[in-house]
């Protein structure tokens, strides 16, 4: 893995400001922006749960882009029970849209985007629970839009009934805290602009802010506040894991300290 002092990766990163317009080098990609980054960094890209550019992690947004940033993947505890695949999948799973198409008829899917601010109109959300310190899955099906969900209404109370989650899945604070601060303790965060010649995406990285000091309560603020999110994306068969995503413009508000490299 290649490494950076503090002072090298801003000089570095001066640098390729300086270069204007830059060709992706991942056509067709979505991911395109930061992967030709982590290049022109001379950063192998990796999944590891390490920061990949020594002690700071590179994060990367698109400037016209109101995308999700995913901070972290993590499934929730007891985590020995696998809770998305065996048991919010088969009790409060739905018809998949490609069922009797792309997958076998019976394809159940569980997609959620889940907030601390709202619930959505199948009766889950995000509760941050203070007292035992920390963030559950909840489920209240007063809170579901029968004009939507009538025949999975009655297909969950068929299935497990319509109370609470028993078990509820939960992440304990200084679970997040540990795992979101392993990639996330430094961040260096860079705004691009974008455009196509030839139908080719181009970037210029014109925005560089160098994050530090993350701060478990402010991770916790941006649960409570909705600006973290919590993805479900599990379908028979598959769980493409459960995200933790942020709003890109509070991506600075969970450290101390948001220093523009100028």
């Amino acid at each position: 893995m290649k490494y950076f002092t503090k002072e090298s990766l801003i000089q570095q990163l001066r640098e390729i400001r300086d270069l204007g317009w830059v060709r992706t080098t991942r056509v067709g990609n979505d991911g395109g922006v930061g992967n030709t980054l982590e290049e022109l960094l001379g950063l192998e890209e990796n999944n590891l749960p390490l920061p990949n550019a020594g002690e700071w992690e590179i994060k990367v947004q698109r400037a016209d882009s109101g995308s999700l940033l995913t901070l972290f993947h993590m499934e929730p505890s007891p985590r020995s029970m696998r809770l998305v695949p065996q048991m919010l999948l088969p009790r409060y799973g739905w018809r998949h849209a490609r069922a009797g198409t792309r997958y076998p008829d019976d394809e159940k899917s569980f997609r959620q985007t889940l907030s601390a601010t709202a619930r959505s109109s199948r009766g889950f959300c995000v509760n941050v629970n203070h007292a035992y310190e920390r963030v559950e899955i909840s489920f209240d099906q007063a809170y579901i839009d029968p004009s939507k969900h009538y025949e999975w209404l009655d297909s969950v109370e068929k299935r497990i009934g319509l109370a609470e989650l028993d078990p509820q899945p939960y992440w304990g604070f200084d679970d997040l805290f540990h795992k979101a601060g392993t990639k996330l303790c430094k961040t260096m965060y860079a705004i691009a602009n974008r455009k196509k010649e030839d139908g080719i995406e181009h970037f210029k990285y014109e925005k560089f802010l160098m994050l530090e000091n993350f701060r478990r309560e402010k991770l916790i603020d941006a649960i409570r506040s909705g600006d973290i999110l919590i993805d479900f994306d599990a379908r028979t068969g598959h769980n493409h894991g459960t995200k933790f995503r942020l709003k890109p413009s509070r991506y600075p508000s969970l450290y101390d300290s948001a220093q523009e490299i100028v």
